[in-house]
C-alpha cells in the first residue's frame, strides 16, 4: 500500500512533469524512490527525468530496476522496450513490447510503439495484427488508429480498415472516437468528401482534440479546401503546439500561398519559444526551410544542438540531411557520430551512404547498402545510391539495372472514348488541370519540381470524368510494360507479378526556365511522365530545352556524374520507366507552360 502523503507527491510530480520540469521531478522522484525502494512506478517516472536530462545510462539502469521489481508491469515493459528502441537494439526492445501487448487489453503505449516500429521498417502486417484487437473494439486513441489504417494502407487494404470502423460507428453511434477512426480510414483510403463530413460529425459529438482537428484539416487538403484546412491546422496546434505532422501541413500551406519561409514557421517559431529545448521541433523547422531550397539556413538552425556532444542521432541526421547538399564532408561526420550512438539505425545508415558518395567513396558505401537493402528491398532510393555506387566504381551491374535504352519506354496514348481526336481530348484535358492548378500560387515544399505548381489530390481518385478517361487510358500502356520488362531476379522484374495498381498521382505545370531536379521516387516500382501541354521552345530537335534527363544523381557525388539517357517530350506521350532511376527534366524558355500528369505503380498486393 502507498502512503497517502507519497501520492498527493505523486501527483505533484506529474504537473512537475507535464511542464516540462524535469529537473524539479527527478529531485522529488530521488526522494520518493528512496524512501521507497520497492515503488516500481516512481522508478520508472524517475528513469523518464534522467533520460530528459541527458543521463541515459542512469535511465536504463532505473527501468532495469522498476522491472526487476514488477517483471509484469506493462508501464514499465512499455517504456523500457521504447527507450532501447531508440538506443538501437531493436531485438530487446521487440521482446520487451510485445510483453506489454500480450495482456487483455493491449496496454496502448507499447501498441502505439511498436505499430509504429512495424510500419517505419516496413512490416505494416506486423503493424496491422499489434493494432487490430485495440482498434476493433471502436475506442482507441487515434495515434494508434493511425498507425492500424498506415498498416493496411501500405498492404492495399483501406477498404478493410474502412469496413472495420463502419462496422464501429454501428455499433457505437455517437461515440467520436469511433467516428474519428472512421473518417482516417476513408482518408486513407482517398475518400476525402465523406472523411471530411464524418470528421465534421466527430466534431460535433464532443469537444474535437488536437488529433480529430489534424484529420478535419487533411482531408480539406486533400478537397483542395485550402482556407479551412489551414484554420483546423491552426486549431490542432493550439490545443497542441507540438503535434509536429500539423506544423508540416501548415507549413506547407502558408508557404504554397506566400512563397515566403519565415511565414510557413512562424507557429513553428512560436511553439519553439515555449518549448526551446524540443529537438524534435528544430528538426521539423530546419526539414521546412530546406524542403524550401534552403539547406544553409536549415544546417544553421541545428547547427549548434548538433554541435552538442549529446546531441541525439535523429537531429545529427537531420542536420546532416541538410549538410549533404553543400557539405558532404560534414553529412558525413554526423552520420558517424549518429551511428556511433545508434549502429543500427537505417536514417543515419542512408546518410552515411550518400555522403560517402558526396566525397568518393563509392567502395565503402556499398557495405551499407548492402545491410539497409536486406532490410527493405524495395526502397527505391537505396537501389539508386547502390546503383550510383556501382557506376562510380565502373561495376557492370549498373549497366544491367540501369539499361536506359531498354527499360526507359514512351508510348502513345489511345484516344479514350467518346473524344473524336486527341487533340480534342487533350484540350478537355488541360482545362481540367488547369483548375487544379489554380488554387497553387507557388511550388509545393519538399518537391523536385522549381518554377511551377504541383497538384495535391491523388489524381487516380478524381471525380472528374475527364480526368478518370485519362487513367483509364494509361492501363494498357502499363500492361505492355509489364510484358515488356518479363520477369527476373532484380529488384524491378521480381516484383513483376501480373497485378498492380496506382500509388500516388499528380499533376504539374512549369512555367519560364522551369524544370525538375533529377531524383527518384523511393515508395514507387514503374514511374511516369505523361505530357498534356507543351512550349513551342520545346520542338527544336537540335535543342536540349525541357528534355526528360536519366542518369544524373539527384546529390552530390566526387566526381560528378552527368546525364546518360534523354527523352524528348512529345505531346500525347507517356513515358515508363523503373522508380530507381534518376531523372530529372532540362529548363526551358518561352512564355508557355509545360503541363504534365505522372503516377507510381506499385504491384497490387
Amino acid at each position: 500500500m502507498i502512503p497517502s502523503a507519497v501520492i498527493d507527491t505523486m501527483r505533484r510530480i506529474s504537473t512537475l512533469l507535464q511542464a516540462g520540469n524535469f529537473r524539479s521531478a527527478h529531485e522529488q522522484l530521488a526522494v520518493v524512490v528512496n524512501d521507497n525502494p520497492g515503488f516500481a512506478e516512481a522508478r520508472r517516472l524517475l528513469a523518464g527525468t534522467k533520460q530528459a536530462l541527458g543521463d541515459l545510462a542512469g535511465a536504463e539502469a532505473s527501468l532495469r530496476e522498476a522491472l526487476a521489481l514488477d517483471p509484469g508491469w506493462a508501464p514499465t515493459l512499455a517504456t523500457l522496450g521504447e527507450f532501447l528502441l531508440g538506443s538501437g537494439r531493436a531485438g530487446e526492445a521487440e521482446a520487451l513490447l510485445q510483453r506489454a501487448c500480450a495482456g487483455s487489453p493491449p496496454y496502448p503505449r507499447a501498441a502505439l510503439v511498436l505499430a509504429r516500429y512495424y510500419n517505419d521498417t516496413q512490416r505494416p502486417a506486423q503493424a496491422v495484427e499489434v493494432t487490430a484487437r485495440s482498434c476493433a473494439s471502436g475506442h482507441a486513441d487515434a495515434d494508434l488508429v493511425a498507425q492500424h489504417v498506415a498498416g493496411l494502407a501500405a498492404l492495399g487494404r483501406q477498404g478493410e480498415a474502412v469496413a472495420t470502423f463502419r462496422q464501429a460507428v454501428a455499433e457505437s453511434p455517437g461515440n467520436p472516437l469511433a467516428a474519428h477512426a472512421l473518417a482516417m480510414a476513408l482518408e486513407a483510403a482517398k475518400q476525402p468528401a465523406e472523411a471530411e463530413r464524418v470528421a465534421r460529425e466527430a466534431m460535433a459529438q464532443a469537444q474535437p482534440t488536437a488529433m480529430l482537428h489534424y484529420t478535419h484539416a487533411r482531408s480539406l487538403i486533400a478537397l483542395n479546401d485550402f482556407d479551412r484546412a489551414e484554420a483546423a491546422l491552426r486549431a490542432c496546434l493550439r490545443l497542441d503546439p507540438r503535434q509536429l505532422e500539423a506544423h508540416g501541413h501548415l507549413a506547407r500551406l502558408v508557404w504554397m500561398r506566400t512563397g515566403d519561409s519565415a511565414q510557413a514557421t512562424a507557429m513553428m517559431d512560436q511553439a519553439l519559444q515555449a518549448f526551446t529545448g524540443d529537438e524534435a521541433l528544430w528538426a521539423a523547422k530546419a526539414a521546412i526551410l530546406q524542403g524550401a531550397g534552403d539547406a544553409r539556413g536549415a544546417y544553421a538552425c541545428l547547427a549548434a544542438q548538433a554541435a552538442c556532444a549529446q546531441a541525439p542521432p535523429a537531429l545529427l541526421v537531420r542536420a546532416g540531411l541538410a549538410a549533404l547538399e553543400f557539405d558532404p564532408s560534414t553529412a558525413w561526420g554526423l552520420a558517424e557520430r549518429a551511428l556511433r550512438v545508434l549502429p543500427t539505425d537505417m536514417a543515419a545508415r542512408k546518410l552515411m551512404v550518400a555522403a560517402q558518395l558526396g566525397i568518393g567513396d563509392a567502395a565503402a558505401a556499398l557495405p551499407h547498402c548492402d545491410t539497409l537493402l536486406a532490410a527493405t528491398p524495395d526502397d527505391q532510393y537505396l537501389i539508386a545510391l547502390q546503383t550510383t555506387a556501382w557506376r562510380m566504381l565502373g561495376d557492370e551491374r549498373y549497366h544491367e539495372l540501369c539499361d536506359y535504352r531498354r527499360l526507359v519506354v514512351p508510348q502513345q496514348l489511345e484516344v479514350p472514348s467518346p473524344w473524336p481526336d486527341r487533340n480534342s481530348f487533350l484540350a478537355d484535358l488541360k482545362s481540367s488541370l488547369e483548375r487544379l492548378h489554380s488554387a497553387h500560387r507557388h511550388p509545393l515544399l519538399f518537391q523536385s519540381l522549381r518554377h511551377g505548381t504541383e497538384t495535391t489530390e491523388d489524381l487516380a481518385r478524381s471525380a472528374d470524368p475527364v480526368i478518370q478517361a485519362l487513367f483509364k487510358a494509361f492501363e494498357a500502356p502499363i500492361r505492355r510494360y509489364l510484358g515488356q520488362i518479363g520477369h527476373g531476379s532484380d529488384p524491378l522484374r521480381r516484383r513483376n507479378q501480373g497485378a498492380w495498381r496506382f500509388n500516388g498521382s499528380w499533376s504539374v505545370r512549369l512555367r519560364t526556365s522551369g524544370f525538375h531536379t533529377s531524383h527518384v521516387h523511393p515508395r514507387g516500382w514503374i514511374s511516369s511522365a505523361c505530357y498534356i501541354e507543351l512550349p513551342d521552345s520545346m520542338a527544336d530537335t537540335q535543342s536540349q530545352e525541357g528534355v526528360l534527363a536519366f542518369g544524373e544523381p539527384g546529390i552530390v557525388t566526387t566526381p560528378r556524374l552527368p546525364p546518360e539517357h534523354a527523352i524528348r517530350p512529345e505531346v500525347g506521350t507517356l513515358v515508363l520507366f523503373p522508380s530507381y532511376f534518376w531523372h530529372g527534366t532540362v529548363p526551358f524558355s518561352g512564355d508557355q507552360t509545360r503541363l504534365t500528369v505522372a503516377f507510381d505503380v506499385v504491384p497490387d498486393r
